[in-house]
């Protein structure tokens, strides 16, 4: 780590100390662009998103087509293009077994990032999540990765992805994975998929005192950021719908015109001296 900058360093540390208190939103911008906004509007850190990026590129989401280089490289550029900390949607680590995962996450460091995500899916309908013990062992390469005796050092969440894998029972899955991450040192821990409040507020006891990441990527009555912190949950972050949200419009306008030849659909654009502001500010 004796090679990292000093704004690095700073990135690092604020985004920890983001963690230690009450609940702060880490929305996922897919693009320079977008993330050079939400940095105008006053975010305190932002997470790349996986689908965003994918979508970007013409790809689905999907580690076999979004390669590692080019997750890396997407990364360096987040990293580079703003002054909050990013944390890198980082899949699943981009590789099987541990030594690995330790190897790649030491490349996703390098890139400037102040946290990285590693989860449990495999990708493998068989078989869609990682025996229990190789999950684990994961998690330690992981963190071996990290310099442990840097107080600043990079953010590891573990994350476990029974809900969105269709597990028979993702809840108890969730718990034995979650509180096995946070005992072998994960950071923060992330279960995304889960919206039952019981359930949210159980996760967030289970591991406690270690910070909880909740992912809300489509409208969920009654949970709201204060709804939210009032269960004990630290970080909120919505994942690919900004993104999607930006290709709802996208594809509403872009039909509209194939289908009436109409130009009213314009009337909803952002106008671009208003867009053009933020990026001259800078």
């Amino acid at each position: 780590m004796s090679n990292t900058s000093e704004h690095q360093r700073g990135a690092r540390a604020a985004f920890r100390a983001l963690h230690d208190s009450g609940c702060f939103l880490l929305p996922n911008p897919w693009d320079i662009g977008t993330a050079r906004y939400l940095e105008h509007l006053g975010f305190a850190a932002i997470a790349t998103t996986s689908a965003g990026f994918a979508f970007s590129r013409g790809l689905p989401d999907d580690p076999a087509c979004v390669t590692l280089d080019l997750a890396l490289g997407h990364a360096r550029e987040m990293a580079a293009a703003i002054s909050l900390p990013v944390n890198v949607d980082f899949q699943s680590g981009y590789a099987d077994e541990p030594a690995g995962v330790a190897e790649n996450v030491t490349r996703c460091i390098a890139t400037g990032v102040a946290g990285l995500s590693i989860e449990d899916a495999t990708g493998r309908s068989e078989a869609p999540l990682y025996e229990a013990k190789l999950a684990i062992e994961r998690i330690e390469a992981a963190l071996s990765a990290i310099d442990s005796e840097v107080e600043d050092r990079v953010m590891l969440t573990a994350r476990c992805e029974a809900y969105l894998v269709g597990h028979a029972d993702p809840f108890r899955v969730v718990i034995e994975r979650l509180t096995a991450f946070a005992a072998a040192g994960a950071d923060c821990l992330y279960a995304p998929g889960v919206t039952d409040p019981t359930e949210i507020e159980a996760i967030v006891r289970a591991v406690a005192p270690k910070p909880v990441n909740v992912l809300v990527w489509k409208p969920l009555p009654g949970l709201s950021m204060t709804r939210l912190a009032d269960l004990g949950v630290r970080r909120v972050s919505v994942g690919g719908a900004l993104a999607r949200m930006a290709w709802g419009g996208f594809i509403r306008a872009a039909e509209s015109l194939r289908s009436t030849g109409d130009f009213g659909v314009f009337g909803d654009a952002a106008r671009s001296d208003s867009i053009e502001r933020v990026f001259r500010e800078r």
